[in-house]
């Protein structure tokens, strides 16, 4: 355990980081999955419309420093083009 009281703030800080950032995992996860769903089944609109949500919560989570730019530029980019080959 940590003795110094910065040693034991920067514990604190980083279990409550890790849960933000689990929260925005799994809601990422979730997102990419309607859009590969939608995909599968061959459903041009809703495939467009969930990639619109995709692409703005991708980006959000860019600014909130869950994942790096080019991270996220890499999945918009993928699922951009698996919705247009439909």
């Amino acid at each position: 355990m940590a003795n110094h009281k910065s040693s034991i703030k920067r514990i604190r800080q980083t279990i409550v980081k890790t849960e933000r950032n689990r929260f925005y995992r799994t809601r990422l996860k979730n997102i990419v999955k309607d859009v590969r769903s939608a995909i599968d089944a061959g459903n041009k609109e809703e495939a467009t419309s969930a990639m619109t949500v995709a692409n703005k919560q991708i980006q959000k989570f860019v600014s909130k420093g869950v994942l790096k730019k080019e991270t996220a530029a890499r999945k918009i980019s993928r699922l951009h083009k698996a919705v247009n080959a439909i």
